[in-house]
């Protein structure tokens, strides 16, 4: 018997579900949410207000995306002090560190609940919020990284029409312009939401020109008083050069100056992300206490990467470094027509019962995914010897060699989850969760020794929590589960286990905190714990059989986040404090780093948020912006340390009225005393990497209703 693929399940879930809609009898009316922000967060697969859930989680709307003027995740990041930059070249793509662990951006990103990949650049404009839940994910997802795992939810339909056009310029050239608008047909039966954006781009470094653009569509439509059906698909292109890090001069430090761009070769090119998203969902009510819903979801990326990059000095004997002088070898990197495919569907029932005398609150449901990523031979090279210098930047001659193989992957998971919320009395309810999951993986490389690898594994996570209210507005909790990630030895003759998987590497966190929430205020506290197994070389691995995969040893991570805000009158403010500590222990295959903190992880992490109303100028509110993070290790052994750095940004708001519709004017000063300060220190493929933090930028922005 053939598989069911995903796209084929999707169809005759929605075609049977739809012909229900047509025959299901009369039933009392339910509330399903389209619009506005919501009590909960759908990234936690509970559906109870986040002030209930044993979780942490963090939630930024998008009045807070677009009074910081992002247009990146990374952008975000300064809303939390769990997250921080992990290899965030500009004009690429972003990566996170959360709870000091990098996080997968194949496994753990989501989009309205779904699987994506992020490997490419999300855009925010027509998101209505992005969720992030921190530490373990393995109810949520069947492998990801430990750390978080983030939730795209796109703007829906509104309850009455809405017309409204944003523009922003900033210093370094930038001009957005963008409309959002929404209204009802069919006696507010069926609603649609329309966002439409183009973008000039100029970073602050030369070279960097480019574009962007978005086209988004939401729908609904309510085909019976207990049936609602969702849409909502999404074209988007973003072409621009990145810049890549710099890195140590021997010994010492180089400039922490943004405008440095070794990638400005007359031949250099920009990066083009090409995305279509979209995703179906039908919801359809059974009775007033239970619902079923039938999702489908698709993504489909393209991207032409191209990087004039540094790696190391061949000239004093080292890839880790430029050299001293500041020289360094240049490659010339092209890989075209990469394509990442994404289809699910998911189907979960949600209800509540009684049984043994208590409330339960049960979901369940089965989600079938499937990731295709295929390419075509790649330009890397350095030959004949190209040589540049981070002082003079020469121009070399390219060399568009096309011989370095791709490796091409196909993976299928089916994952099978089921949650229950029992309620024992008003104060004590305790959470329990389990996902069992199968997957399917093969990879091969487009040209030369084929380095096939086609294994599947299963594995079980569970997740157990606990909260008692111990005032009407103050929850503890306490919570314990795991997270999954899949390892296979790769398929060279090197390995003496090749092509074999790993064991399931099989994360474990337990979690401890306090909640409270009122109508003016709100602050949260607690401890977390994750052990994390990782992967390693054992060998010389040099020669055939010369090296073996195995798990070697662990990554702990502990650590307390604080957080809170409160509105006082004419003044607001919110701030988030991490303190973290970290360590590698039990490595075989590198025993000197055991014990050591991992590199790029700080151990304090505060963000910060103020704003105050002028009681003398109406409609002016002044609002500020810090962030500040502590030292982190350059090199594996500690021995270079990057001092801590601290950024302020300041912003005016000024809400009039423009021909009779509200009207919102902001002036924000990015990094106000135009600090210079390095950012992040990833150190990946035996290489340092430097990343310079943004100099003072000036953006204007308008939003107006029209």
């Amino acid at each position: 018997m053939a598989p069911i693929r995903p796209t084929t399940f999707a169809v005759a879930t929605l075609l049977a579900t739809l012909a229900h809609a047509q025959t299901a009898p009369t039933l009392p009316a339910v509330t399903i949410t389209t619009s506005g922000a919501a009590p909960v967060a759908d990234v936690t697969g509970f559906d109870a207000p986040l002030r209930d859930t044993p979780a942490s989680v963090t939630v930024i709307d998008s009045a807070r995306i677009a009074e910081a003027g992002a247009r990146t995740l990374s952008d975000l990041y300064r809303f939390d002090s769990s997250v921080s930059d992990a290899y965030n070249a500009a004009g690429y793509y972003d990566y996170a560190s959360v709870r000091g662990f990098v996080i997968d951006n194949t496994y753990n990103y989501r989009r309205e609940g779904l699987p994506i990949s992020g490997e490419t650049s999300l855009p925010l404009d027509h998101l209505e919020r992005v969720e992030l839940l921190k530490g373990t994910s393995g109810i949520q997802a069947g492998t990801s990284a430990p750390g978080g795992l983030f939730n795209l939810v796109v703007k829906r339909p509104t309850a009455t029409p809405q017309r409204v056009f944003r523009t922003e310029v900033n210093s370094n050239g930038n001009a957005l312009a963008h409309v959002d608008i929404s209204g009802r047909v069919a006696e507010g039966d069926m609603g649609w939401r329309l966002n439409v954006l183009g973008e000039r781009l100029n970073g602050e470094a030369p070279g960097t020109e480019g574009k962007r653009g978005l086209l988004a569509l939401a729908m609904d439509a309510r085909l019976s008083r207990d049936s609602l059906l969702e849409g909502e698909f999404e074209l988007s292109r973003r072409a621009q050069r990145s810049v890549p890090g710099l890195s140590l001069l021997g010994p010492n430090l180089p400039p922490a100056d943004p405008k440095l761009n070794i990638n400005h070769q007359p031949w250099s090119q920009p990066v083009d992300f090409r995305n279509f998203s979209g995703s179906l969902r039908f919801t359809q009510a059974i009775n007033s206490q239970w619902n079923w819903q039938a999702q489908v979801g698709t993504q489909v990326l393209k991207t032409d990467d191209f990087l004039a990059y540094p790696f190391g000095c061949e000239a004093e004997g080292t890839y880790q470094r430029y050299c001293s002088n500041g020289d360094f070898d240049l490659y010339d990197f092209r890989s075209l027509n990469e394509w990442r495919r994404t289809t699910s569907a998911q189907w979960r029932i949600n209800g509540e019962l009684q049984a043994g005398g208590v409330q339960h609150k049960v979901s369940a449901g089965v989600l079938l995914s499937r990731f295709a990523l295929r390419g075509q031979d790649q330009a890397d090279n350095n030959y004949p010897p190209m040589t540049g210098n981070l002082y003079t930047l020469p121009a070399v001659a390219p060399f568009p060699v096309f011989s370095d193989p791709f490796t091409n992957r196909t993976e299928r998971t089916t994952e099978f989850f089921a949650t229950d919320v029992i309620r024992w009395n008003e104060a004590l309810h305790t959470w329990l969760g389990l996902r069992h999951t199968r997957l399917e993986r093969q990879t091969i490389r487009t040209s030369g020794d084929p380095r096939a690898t086609d294994y599947s594994q299963s594995f079980t996570t569970p997740w157990m929590a606990a909260t008692w209210r111990l005032a009407p507005t103050l929850t503890a909790y306490a919570s314990w589960g795991q997270g999954v990630e899949s390892e296979v030895a790769p398929g060279r003759s090197r390995y003496t286990n090749q092509g074999e998987p790993l064991p399931a590497l099989k994360s474990r966190q337990w979690e401890l905190g306090l909640k409270s929430e009122t109508d003016r205020a709100q602050w949260n506290v607690n401890y977390f714990h994750i052990t994390r197994p990782v992967a390693g070389d054992l060998g010389t691995c040099g020669g055939a059989g010369t090296c073996t995969r195995l798990i070697d040893g662990d990554a702990q991570h502990h650590g307390m986040e604080l957080g809170g805000g409160r509105r006082i009158g004419a003044w607001a403010y919110d701030a988030s404090l991490t303190w973290l500590g970290a360590e590698r222990r039990g490595s075989i295959v590198n025993s000197a780093i055991n014990g050591l903190r991992p590199t790029n992880v700080p151990r304090w992490i505060l963000r910060a948020n103020l704003s105050h109303r002028l009681a003398s100028l109406p409609g002016v509110t002044l609002g500020a912006h810090l962030s500040h993070e502590g030292t982190r290790a350059v090199l594996p052994d500690q021995s270079l340390v990057l001092p801590s750095w601290t950024r302020v940004d300041a912003s005016v708001r000024y809400d009039t009225r423009l021909g009779g519709q509200p009207t919102t004017w902001t002036l924000a000063i990015d990094n106000l005393f135009d600090r210079r300060y390095f950012q992040e220190a990833p150190y990946q493929y035996e290489h340092i990497y430097l990343f310079p933090g943004a100099g003072r930028t000036l953006r204007v922005a308008l939003d107006t209703r029209f």
